[in-house]
């Protein structure tokens, strides 16, 4: 029996969980802003995201996870950014490469983490998303019991995340969105 040249980790549906999340945005002011949800318990500034249910579309778990956690209702914000996935009418054929297609709301980042050892892991995928309605200038909102949402300049948002890994996600995030949106210069991180 042949074997492949790639390697190949694989996993059982037991050794893995799924994660969806978005990266919250804010374009009814001058400036645009980013939502960051504070983890009271641990004094933690981190990005919105949590396990998808069973038998649920990624895109709709990451919606669902942002309103739960910041109580915010939104919908996914298009982009244009590189994917090696190929546009339906593009022939089956197409090389494997990344090619760059406009108002995408596709994932935009795939976090691979490793939990308990090698043996079990946790994929995040991440999205782009912009709030419903205006949000008032300063406010902060409740989602979940230990956490509480805020809105902060591009920048400002990068630097206050936590956590490294976090800090990549949104300048990415951000990075997309200011190709696409025309986000001025001084809103970059």
């Amino acid at each position: 029996m042949a074997s492949s040249t790639f390697t190949t980790t694989q996993f059982t549906s037991e050794q893995f969980v799924e994660s969806c999340g978005a990266i919250l945005f804010d374009f009814t002011q001058e400036s645009p802003k980013v939502c960051l949800i504070h983890y009271l318990p641990k004094d933690e500034w981190l990005l919105a995201k949590g396990r998808r249910n069973c038998n649920e579309p990624r895109h709709q778990a990451a919606l669902r996870e942002m309103q739960e956690e910041t109580g915010l209702p939104c919908h996914l914000y298009p982009v244009t950014m590189p994917t090696r996935a190929t546009a339906a009418a593009e022939a089956s054929s197409v090389s494997d490469q990344a090619r760059t297609y406009p108002c995408l709301t596709e994932p935009f980042m795939l976090t691979f983490r490793e939990i308990e050892g090698k043996s079990n892991v946790k994929l995040i995928w991440w999205y782009i998303a912009e709030v419903d309605g205006d949000i008032p200038e300063g406010a902060a909102s409740r989602g979940e019991e230990w956490f509480e949402s805020e809105f902060f300049p591009l920048d400002e948002a990068v630097r206050r995340l936590t956590f490294q890994n976090d800090r990549d996600v949104l300048s990415r995030a951000v990075s997309l969105v200011r190709s696409h949106a025309g986000v001025d210069e001084h809103d970059q991180p």
